[in-house]
């Protein structure tokens, strides 16, 4: 049952990658966002369970976030869409990297960091995808300018980017991949506000705290 699912799984995978080759006329009014979504989800989580789940809390954070700063409707749900899909580039990424993060040689960091640009070039091709991909490509950019992939700096960095930066950051320490980086929930959110202005924006740092409640 195990190597038909994974016989599956790369079959669908292999499908979905032909597909984005496609000219972008190809998508226009074939399917919904939603659906384009789900199919990518469902990759996702036939690749690594716990990185389905990953997705899914940072999309709940997220949308938390976003309407404790009052943002207007179509926004939040932008935000939530493209926090399901924040790591779908981790679908280049073999499993034995994923499991060692935070502790990864230096290639398998370059590996690793790819996934932001791998994910965004997923969805390039894709009209309904369009205003997803910069909150996706730079979910790993610092508030002070030293993330990547561009070391964007401030308010340089989308605002649905920043949110999804410290709703994916508490998520790791609260459900990690690796055991050895948990963390308890006060824990996690003093490691927020210690690297608030640094790694994340203050205002986000504390709508996420206010929504933790």
């Amino acid at each position: 049952m195990e190597t038909k699912q994974l016989v599956s799984y790369e079959r669908q995978f292999i499908v979905n990658m032909l597909t984005l080759m496609q000219d972008p006329e190809v998508y226009a009014g074939t399917e919904t966002v939603h659906g384009i979504i789900a199919n990518f989800l469902q990759l996702i989580q036939l690749k690594n369970a716990k990185l389905f789940l990953h997705s899914h809390q940072v999309a709940n954070y997220a949308v938390s976030v976003a309407a404790k700063m009052r943002l207007p409707r179509e926004e939040i749900e932008r935000i939530r869409l493209a926090a399901l899909l924040h790591d779908v580039g981790h679908l280049t990424v073999p499993n034995q990297v994923l499991a060692k993060v935070p502790y990864l040689s230096t290639r398998e960091m370059s590996v690793f960091k790819n996934h932001c640009n791998a994910g965004s070039c997923m969805l390039e091709n894709i009209p309904s995808c369009q205003e997803l991909i910069p909150y996706i490509r730079f979910h790993h950019e610092r508030f002070d300018g030293t993330g990547y992939p561009k070391r964007l700096k401030g308010v340089n960095i989308p605002l649905g980017a920043r949110i999804i930066a410290v709703a994916n950051y508490y998520d790791r320490f609260i459900n990690p991949c690796t055991q050895n980086w948990v963390k308890t929930k006060d824990e996690a959110v003093r490691e927020l506000l210690s690297l608030s202005g640094m790694a994340f924006d203050p205002e986000v740092v504390r709508a996420f705290i206010d929504a933790l409640g």
